[in-house]
């Protein structure tokens, strides 16, 4: 019961991850600071670091998967980031289940559900970081959406 408890988690996850990036405009997607990654940079990010934890604990899950360029000069666009993180999730959520199954996954410790809390706190490290971002650079999330983004009930 803990187990689809924990992977139910993981999808509310993705879709407020997705609430976010639906409210991020086109123009704030490309912005960066001066020094560091642009908005859409990071929710590549996201989707590659995925991928490659993938590579290490199951390679098997990454069929028909494959990085996004996020290099300083490459534009993103909505729909490329909402394609691949749909699709990385759903490979995710795999992975846990097998691991919940198991009670591990592979290269990560100490077991599966810390490496289900690892990849929570790393993409909620970046959802706060491109929150910040966004207000840096002249595009602030606005408060209906940065209180979303706290709404699990409801998303």
């Amino acid at each position: 019961m803990l187990d689809e408890q924990l992977l139910d988690t993981w999808t509310i996850h993705h879709r407020i991850t997705l609430y976010l990036l639906d409210a991020i405009t086109p123009e704030a997607l490309n912005a960066a600071p001066d020094k560091g990654r642009s908005v859409g940079q990071m929710l590549a990010h996201l989707h590659n670091n995925r991928l490659t934890w993938l590579e290490a604990a199951a390679p098997d899950l990454l069929q028909g998967l494959s990085k996004i360029p996020a290099k300083k000069k490459d534009t993103f666009e909505k729909d490329t980031l909402r394609a691949a993180l749909e699709a990385s999730a759903q490979v995710m959520e795999m992975l846990f289940r097998r691991g919940f199954e198991t009670g591990k996954i592979k290269n990560m410790k100490p077991h599966a559900a810390g490496g289900f809390g690892y990849f929570l706190a790393h993409e909620w490290y970046h959802i706060g970081e491109i929150g910040m971002t966004l207000a840096q650079v002249g595009y602030p999330l606005p408060d209906a959406v940065g209180y979303g983004l706290w709404e699990w009930g409801k998303r």
